[in-house]
């Protein structure tokens, strides 16, 4: 638990799915102000810290790794902007994606909250994923929808009665992944990200992919260690321990080859 005061919602599980009855409070959540932290400078204790002195190796990058690179940085500096029609666009198809038979009344409801966003306006989350964590959502929405829908619904295993809200941790996931590749600096200074930025070259959709991925992975390591709701932070911790462990197997040449790629489902 993070003792900056940050805060947080859980989610209560509904086994039967998303109740729909009543517009107000029929979502799959009831949602509850803790003091954990689950975006923005909460999220410092997810991913190690490191001092300015601190050693790290640099890695060379061929000419196609550095355009590659650079394009990803450019998608990572765009902030989300409610005021942008593309933003809002890529918001509402992230809606239509996730409850294709409900009508979404605005951008800012009482509706989002079925999504597991902390309130009625999700442009409040994205402080820190920025844009690029609402495109990864779509792109797992769009690409693995099966995976998506058992996320987002909780369908799969035996879960607690307070679950993680799914977009927030989608953020989270988001930044943890900036984070863990070192993808702000000029070039990576860690194996990992060297890694990562092969695949990358050679599928520009890598980061997305990794996204979706990291996910399952996620709600898999949240099953097994059975948590709740205040094991949000432990819970990603090992998800990135996991996540380095199989990004560095040998005879990994792409990420389709990841062994967690196996748990996404379309």
């Amino acid at each position: 638990m993070d003792d900056r005061g940050g805060s947080f919602v859980a989610v209560r599980r509904i086994s039967q799915g998303l109740d729909r009855s009543n517009t107000c409070h029929s979502s799959s959540a009831e949602f509850v102000t803790g003091s954990t932290a689950w975006l923005g400078r909460g999220l410092s204790c997810v991913c190690a810290q490191r001092r300015e002195s601190d050693a790290r190796p640099s890695f060379d990058l061929t000419p196609a790794q550095e355009e590659c690179l650079q394009r990803l940085q450019s998608r990572i500096d765009i902030p989300y902007d409610g005021s942008v029609p593309e933003h809002q666009d890529a918001l509402r198809d992230l809606w239509n994606a996730a409850f294709p038979e409900e009508e979404l009344h605005g951008l800012i409801s009482e509706q989002w909250k079925d999504m597991g966003w902390q309130g009625k306006d999700p442009s409040t989350d994205f402080r820190g994923g920025g844009f690029i964590s609402l495109e990864n959502l779509l792109f797992f929405a769009r690409n693995f929808p099966k995976s998506f829908q058992d996320l987002l619904r909780k369908q799969e295993g035996d879960r607690s009665v307070w679950e993680y809200p799914f977009a927030v941790a989608g953020v989270n996931i988001t930044f943890m992944l900036i984070q863990m590749l070192d993808l702000e600096a000029v070039k990576p200074r860690t194996l990992v990200g060297a890694t990562f930025l092969k695949f990358l070259a050679e599928n520009d959709s890598a980061f997305d992919l990794l996204y979706c991925i990291t996910f399952k992975m996620m709600d898999q390591q949240w099953l097994s260690m059975r948590a709740s709701y205040m094991d949000f932070n432990t819970v990603m911790k090992s998800t990135r321990r996991q996540l380095e462990k199989e990004l560095l197997l040998e005879d990994i040449m792409r990420l389709e080859d990841v062994p967690s790629y196996k748990l996404l489902t379309r």
